[in-house]
């Protein structure tokens, strides 16, 4: 008799538990925002893996139906903007990406007359090309032809990232990696990728090392870059499956913006985005693995990585356990960016990067030189590069002639690739740009009030060291330009 009792008094508090899970799982979904037409739209004149595109020249006339349907599933529906709007898809508004010429979402083609070199450019995931253009139009001066790449599910509105794969994705550079060996006559490739893009960048270049088909890179400049990202992402993926099984279209979102104010970038956040971010950087661990166990890491090209040592977005030491730590003696160098040391700011932070900078610095083998840009002393904001060659404990310091701004304490994963005068991004404009500026957003008033949160407006969003990466990415570039 007692077990039955036993039994039943379970099987109530089973069937309680998950009567309280329904309900807290319904008045969760009853409080997420409603999707808006950007969040529904369906543009299936995407690219994909399976896309019958074999040329870039298709690959920008399919990309010329895609801003077409974007256009008429989405411009065309909301009317047109407000004096004042600062919504990304009205018409007009200050966020209108066509404001811009050109519309830096779409994919560009820097052609030099008698190129040095040919460069490709991957932006970051929810990002577009407009990230690297002061990269790429400084490269262009320089003598090279540059290929800024929209990678599918980009550029457009935050739908497409709803049902893009890392493989579309791949599929995709591996089709401006052949335009660029065709067009360059033998002229040598590297690539730049920024975050999810240096994560295809460098699946790029470890599937270059297997398959002999593939045009070679020369060179890898890696910013802020994707190779691990926080084992939460992992939740991500069963998030999207319980989605998809229950039919429930808020499910596949991790945020939901009703109010997109970026031109080149969405602010709402597709559950499918961090799975594949998840599968990508797994799969690349895997081959980095497989090709170091076959001890051919030694044909990776050369890479210069820059990364923040406080990354809220990706693992800042996974660039080293997973990648860096694996390569060969190859003319790699890794350079981090400290926190401001000025501002004492370690008895605030979360965690102290202290311990990963010396295991960097002092490891008993380590293949790769190693660039710390840290103030020059505890008293002073003005920044200096210390670097220590390959296997070396010994440094040199170069004074880097600027500084840490007033009142910032580090760099952050989206700020690296912005110029401090960037006109949508910088913190210091040149001068008025033809729409919004969001460099210096700091709204102050009551907490909770506005639809820009607070942890968005206290993120740097542009680099105050970036005319030294940039000086230092075209002198890594041209040292490894030369054809064999």
């Amino acid at each position: 008799m007692w077990v039955r009792r036993i039994a039943r008094f379970l099987l109530h508090c089973a069937l309680g538990a998950l009567l309280t899970l329904v309900i807290v799982f319904a008045l969760y979904i009853h409080r997420l925002p409603e999707l808006e037409l950007w969040h529904t739209a369906n543009l299936d004149a995407e690219f994909s893996e399976d896309s019958p595109i074999s040329t870039f020249e298709e690959y920008l006339a399919l990309e010329d139906r895609l801003f077409a349907q974007l256009d008429k599933e989405i411009y065309q529906k909301t009317g047109p903007a407000g004096r004042d709007s600062i919504n990304r898809y009205l018409r007009g508004s200050l966020a209108d990406p066509d404001r811009w010429s050109p519309n830096w979402n779409r994919s560009f083609l820097l052609q030099a007359e008698n190129p040095n070199s040919m460069v490709l450019l991957l932006h970051g995931l929810t990002d577009a090309p407009y990230s690297l253009r002061h990269l790429a139009e400084r490269l262009h001066a320089s003598g090279a032809t540059v290929l800024g790449l929209r990678i599918p599910g980009h550029g457009t509105a935050p739908s497409g990232l709803v049902n893009v794969s890392w493989q579309d994705m791949a599929a995709a550079v591996r089709l401006a990696m052949r335009h660029l060996a065709e067009s360059g006559a033998g002229r040598p490739i590297h690539i730049v990728g920024y975050s999810n893009g240096a994560a295809l960048a460098v699946h790029y270049a470890l599937a270059a090392i297997e398959d002999p088909q593939l045009p070679p890179v020369r060179s890898l400049v890696l910013i802020s870059p994707e190779i691990g990202v926080s084992p939460v992402a992992a939740l991500a993926i069963w998030q999207e499956r319980l989605g998809r099984l229950l039919g429930i279209e808020k499910l596949q979102w991790n945020s939901i913006h009703r109010l997109e104010y970026e031109p080149f970038k969405y602010g709402s956040f597709a559950i499918n985005a961090a799975a594949l971010t998840r599968r990508l950087t797994r799969e690349i661990q895997r081959r980095t693995r497989k090709l170091a166990a076959q001890e051919r890491l030694d044909r990776m090209p050369p890479i210069l990585s820059f990364s923040s040592v406080v990354d809220a977005t990706v693992e800042a030491t996974a660039v080293v356990r997973d990648l860096f730590n694996l390569l060969p003696v190859g003319g790699h160098e890794l350079v981090l960016f400290d926190i401001n040391r000025q501002v004492k700011i370690e008895q605030f932070l979360t965690w102290n990067p202290d311990p990963m900078i010396a295991a960097f610095r002092q490891a008993a083998q380590r293949n790769f030189a190693l660039t710390l840009v840290t103030n020059a002393d505890s008293l002073s904001s003005g920044a200096t590069a210390v670097r220590w060659p390959a296997n070396q404990r010994a440094a040199s310091r170069t004074a880097l002639n600027l500084s840490w701004p007033r009142g910032v304490y580090s760099l952050s994963h989206v700020a690296l690739p912005f110029p401090p005068d960037d006109s949508v991004y910088g913190g210091d404009p040149s001068g008025p740009g033809p729409g919004i500026q969001l460099g210096n957003l700091a709204l102050r008033g009551e907490r909770g009030a506005v639809v820009i949160s607070a942890s968005t407006q206290l993120r740097l969003r542009w680099n105050p060291f970036y005319p030294w990466l940039e000086e230092r990415a075209l002198e890594f570039l041209g040292s490894n330009r030369a054809a064999d």
